[in-house]
């Protein structure tokens, strides 16, 4: 069954709140949906798409009345926003969010917010690199997997409620604590977006090969980080400084392997890597077979057709 909420606010519409307006609309969850964000240009783009009954820049404004209140801004900007948010939140509201790291949210909100409101924090473990109100679609959380962490004093019919939402949504969902979560999703993406940056980063450094040749030679793999390392910059800088005691915890560890895979190169331990790309593989597959990537040849990108035959003349 749908929920449905008389009145949910949407804080910060990029492609996480833009992508969550069009799912409400879509399944019809909220008699009125109100979104707000701070850039005048961003309103404007979100009334052009009518994803919102009602647009606003002043958060305080936009929380009246909601029986649920998303926050979709960088995670560093919670503790601003929860203060100046947490006065004007109706008795049995409903917060939450879509930050990438829990364990902050949770400190940095909860203290703000008062008696009688319930707070059900969230991470859909979705996007793209692209950003802003025309990057959303509704389609976006569609069997992926949105993990709420919950504090544990929550009233579990608060929970049940914003499970419900994101079921509606597409999202399988997962309850998990603050901690847990901040050190999975260390190993599953900061990290790997990391990586992405630094790779990216070391490619553009390079003074023995110009920018054309990094560009008109990129193979699949560097190609692939460059999209990874195209995502948003002021996320992700919150991400690592804000989830840094997990992050470093997890960079220690593939410091570790790394050096184990050097030692492999150097002295030409071939059963090594082999034994290690074997274990990779299975890897992949177990992430197909979940439903959460395509088997489809080259990522399921699509591809020009090849070129006509010349005739002879």
């Amino acid at each position: 069954m749908i929920p449905k909420f008389d009145r949910i606010t949407i804080i910060g519409l990029g492609l996480i709140g833009s992508s969550i307006a069009r799912a409400i609309r879509k399944a019809e969850a909220a008699k009125h949906l109100v979104a707000m964000d701070r850039d005048k240009a961003v309103r404007e783009r979100v009334m052009e798409l009518g994803l919102a009954d009602e647009v606003t820049g002043d958060a305080a404004q936009a929380v009246k009345g909601a029986d649920l209140v998303i926050l979709c801004v960088p995670v560093m900007a919670n503790a601003a926003l929860g203060a100046a948010i947490g006065p004007h939140l109706s008795p049995g509201a409903i917060i939450s969010d879509v930050g990438s790291v829990k364990g902050s949210v949770v400190r940095d909100i909860a203290p703000h917010l008062p008696e009688g409101v319930h707070f059900v924090p969230a991470h859909p473990v979705a996007g793209t690199e692209h950003s802003g109100p025309d990057a959303g679609f509704a389609e976006l959380f569609v069997n992926r997997w949105s993990i709420l962490t919950p504090p544990p004093e929550t009233a579990p019919v608060a929970i049940a409620r914003v499970r419900a939402l994101w079921e509606a949504m597409g999202a399988n969902v997962e309850v998990m604590t603050p901690e847990h979560h901040d050190l999975v999703l260390a190993i599953t993406s900061h990290v790997p977006h990391l990586i992405a940056y630094n790779i990216v980063g070391t490619a553009a450094d390079m003074e023995k090969v110009t920018e054309s040749e990094v560009i008109k030679f990129s193979a699949g793999g560097f190609r692939d980080f460059t999209r990874i390392a195209a995502s948003d910059p002021t996320m992700w800088r919150d991400v690592f400084l804000t989830n840094k005691d997990a992050v470093l915890e997890m960079l220690g560890r593939f410091s570790e392997d790394l050096l184990a895979l050097q030692r492999m190169i150097r002295w030409g331990d071939g059963d090594g890597l082999h034994a290690l790309f074997t274990r990779t593989r299975a890897i992949r597959r177990g992430i197909i077979a979940s439903g959460q990537e395509t088997a489809a040849p080259d990522f399921g990108r699509p591809h020009p057709p090849l070129p006509e035959a010349k005739k002879n003349q």
